[in-house]
């Protein structure tokens, strides 16, 4: 039973770890993303 118990402490740790990283990167804003430069011109 003390497995279950920590299994689901650590699922939340890790839930929640996510979620910060997902704010962190601006996932959920797709608009204020910069620009890359993989196709820039090397003149």
């Amino acid at each position: 039973m003390e497995d279950t118990h920590e299994f689901v402490e650590d699922l939340h740790k890790r839930q929640s770890k996510a979620k910060k990283n997902e704010e962190r990167q601006n996932k959920g804003h797709e608009n204020h993303k910069l620009p890359n430069k993989q196709h820039s011109t090397n003149k």
